[in-house]
């Protein structure tokens, strides 16, 4: 499937998160994009080029995590506002997978690991999502039992949860994007 063309430009305000610095996308550019659930782009920070994925904020928009790299190459900090050119793109990045999971599937059957180098990097990125939703130790233990249970079975993407919410339990609140407090 061919993602369409899509390139937005806009100017938004870092803002800080526990200890991310986030940069949302304004609603009326990210509806322009294909997705309301995770997408992955190439683009410009203050000109200077990053590849991601964009995540769900909850609210039919998107934000992504600024690394310190990207920070200091554009010269941004929290509470700047910084110009920003995306193009949406249909090659993913690898996801980092969790050392947890990580462990889990090395140690899981030849058939799940096989399954997973298969799968597309879009499909890990959703594996990934769904484990990390939960910052109940207990819960977590049971999604990675879950995910390898369920890729034993020839699942080749995890079910049943809303893709276009905000699925971190640490910058989200009902499945919605924590904003910044005005000042």
């Amino acid at each position: 499937m061919k993602t369409p063309d899509v390139k937005i430009s806009f100017t938004t305000t870092l803002y800080a998160l526990e200890k991310w610095v986030l940069l949302p996308v304004p609603e009326k550019e990210s509806v322009k994009l294909s997705s309301r659930g995770q997408v992955s782009v190439k683009g410009t920070l203050n000109g200077h080029k990053f590849q991601t994925v964009l995540e769900p904020d909850g609210r039919w928009s998107h934000w992504m995590r600024v690394s310190e790299v990207l920070q200091v190459a554009a010269g941004a900090t929290v509470g700047d506002t910084v110009k920003v050119q995306i193009t949406q793109t249909n090659v993913w990045p690898e996801p980092k997978v969790p050392n947890d999971f990580a462990k889990a599937l090395q140690t899981a059957p030849e058939k799940v690991q096989k399954l997973w180098r298969d799968i597309t990097p879009m499909a890990r990125w959703e594996w990934i999502r769904w484990v990390n939703a939960t910052s109940v130790a207990e819960t977590r233990d049971r999604r990675v039992e879950v995910s390898i249970s369920k890729m034993n079975h020839g699942k080749r993407r995890p079910c049943c949860f809303n893709l276009a919410a905000c699925t971190d339990p640490y910058l989200s609140k009902s499945g919605r994007l924590i904003q910044p407090k005005a000042t």
